[in-house]
């Protein structure tokens, strides 16, 4: 679920939607969510500030509470 929501975030931003690769590792109570994407489209996903970055991390926080799992977005 999560992983999913985070790919369609991220290729609707990017200019390679194909190149972006989500991958989900899991923990007991927490989750890492590793999003990969191309190195001319990694200023699009952080964006002025980190503003996107944030905003992307704050929405999956929001969705992952009805899980009652902790997640972690990070960008590689």
């Amino acid at each position: 679920m999560m992983k999913e929501l985070v790919e369609i975030l991220a290729k609707a931003l990017v200019d390679n939607p194909d190149r972006v690769s989500v991958n989900l590792v899991e923990k007991e109570k927490s989750c890492v969510i590793e999003l990969r994407v191309a190195p001319e489209d990694m200023g699009k996903v952080i964006g002025k500030q980190g503003r996107i970055a944030r905003a992307l991390r704050t929405v999956v926080k929001a969705a992952a509470t009805k899980y009652k799992k902790k997640v972690t977005v990070e960008i590689i």
